[in-house]
């Protein structure tokens, strides 16, 4: 008898014999005899080393559908588990009305309401095992803002129990995309997180869906820029949530968010238009890719010749031109020149010998000896990417080396001073 006809001749029992839970575990029982044998003997089912050390690796599946396929269904029931054990919107309205009716007195002179360790871990009891987690005397020390009386913020416990529900379902969420369980992202991964997530976002209604593909490249590009600076092409679910982006993107719910904001904001709708247009803009033979010369456009036009030559010879490139990502990752660089991860960018591209670190500049040699004493590297004939990491001038090192601007800039920063000297005075 085959596994099929098991599974329905225990479908077929009736409730008198078996109840429910017994149907389950007769099935489960058939299933796990029935993998077994098609898996075959391991050196675990015969090795007793293996009872004595737990096996601590697993191998994941590749070609073969059935141990993916049960990967899939475990995962799926594991976040499922999960999911229920955090507070729904009943269960947090409810928590609110307990901190509300239980907090400490005296009451503090700006009326608000205070709760002492006590009534705390009584509200703790009150509230049941789910909430458990969140009463415990770690929780109660980190939100202590030196009340007098010992006591915490009851606003402030219930935010911090807000923040700590969004996280673990927003982890939950993410761990839907990741394929491999990882705990991990891949780009495909992000594509379809970011795509499935338009709809729910309000500020994103009014793009055209012949844009939405260019849109989701836009926002994943940002996520792999800083999250993966090495270019391992995933990124850990881990520090998706650790950094601010996420924030950044589901601000777009908001459907009365200001325009000023908007514009600040990498994944507002007027912003990745706006990146998207620009590109448009130096694609002047309308290929869909970027030569040197219409980079040189990019900005003010002020870029050197030079770096715009180390742009195509470190980046990628297809027959010499620059396609929409590698563009991306381009205006992120240039816009960011204060973050690690666009430094190391931009290293990249001035190490000219790739030896990592730099001796020789490609422009401005006249100016070496002040880039060595802006930076005060470690060792006083190269300047390594920790130097300018630590440094605090790196943003001003890279724009004098990479732009006539930003040497203009630096040439006449004496001037300048003085100029907007005598202009605040005169006001």
């Amino acid at each position: 008898m085959d596994l099929k006809s098991l599974l329905q001749k225990a479908a077929n029992v009736s409730d008198e014999k078996l109840n429910q839970a017994d149907i389950e575990k007769q099935e489960e029982n058939y299933f796990n005899e029935y993998y077994k044998k098609w898996k075959g003997t391991k050196a675990e089912d015969n090795d007793f080393t293996y009872k004595i050390i737990p096996k601590f690796y697993f191998k994941l599946p590749k070609d073969e559908i059935l141990p993916q396929k049960l990967r899939e269904e475990t995962r799926a029931l594991f976040l499922q588990r999960r999911s229920r054990q955090l507070l729904n919107n009943e269960e947090l309205r409810a928590l609110w009305v307990l901190l509300g009716t239980n907090h400490s007195p005296p009451v503090s002179s700006n009326d608000e309401k205070l709760i002492d360790y006590e009534d705390f871990k009584h509200v703790g009891k009150l509230a049941g095992a789910k909430c458990a987690p969140y009463f415990t005397a770690g929780v109660f020390a980190k939100l202590q803002q030196g009340d007098r009386h010992g006591r915490i913020c009851i606003m402030a416990h219930f935010n911090y129990v807000m923040r700590k529900v969004w996280l673990h379902q927003t982890r939950i969420g993410l761990s839907l995309y990741d394929v491999t369980g990882q705990g991990y992202l891949r780009e495909s991964d992000l594509e379809s997180y970011i795509w499935e997530l338009i709809p729910t976002l309000p500020q994103l209604e009014g793009l055209e869906k012949s844009f939405h593909s260019f849109y989701v490249c836009t926002a994943v590009r940002k996520f792999l820029f800083f999250l993966d600076p090495l270019r391992t092409g995933r990124v850990r679910i881990q520090d998706i949530l650790a950094c601010s982006f996420l924030d950044d993107l589901l601000e777009l719910r908001d459907e009365d968010l200001p325009k000023d904001l908007q514009e600040a904001n990498w994944f507002s709708a007027p912003s990745a238009l706006k990146v998207y247009g620009q590109y448009l803009n130096l694609d002047r033979d309308h290929n869909g890719m970027l030569n040197k010369e219409e980079l040189s456009g990019y900005g003010t036009g002020t870029l050197t010749s030079v770096f715009l030559d180390r742009v195509f010879q470190e980046c990628l490139t297809y027959e010499g031109e620059m396609d929409y990502k590698t563009y991306l990752d381009f205006v992120l660089a240039l816009e960011n020149r204060t973050e690690p991860q666009s430094l190391h960018y931009l290293f990249r591209i001035l190490d000219i010998n790739n030896k990592g670190y730099l001796d020789t500049f490609f422009s401005f040699e006249d100016v070496k000896d002040e880039i060595f004493d802006m930076v005060k590297p470690a060792d006083p004939c190269k300047i390594t990417l920790q130097d300018l990491l630590t440094c605090g001038q790196g943003e001003t090192m890279i724009s004098i080396l990479i732009e006539f601007h930003g040497f203009w800039a630096y040439e006449n920063r004496e001037a300048m001073s003085a100029d907007s000297g005598d202009e605040s005075s005169q006001v």
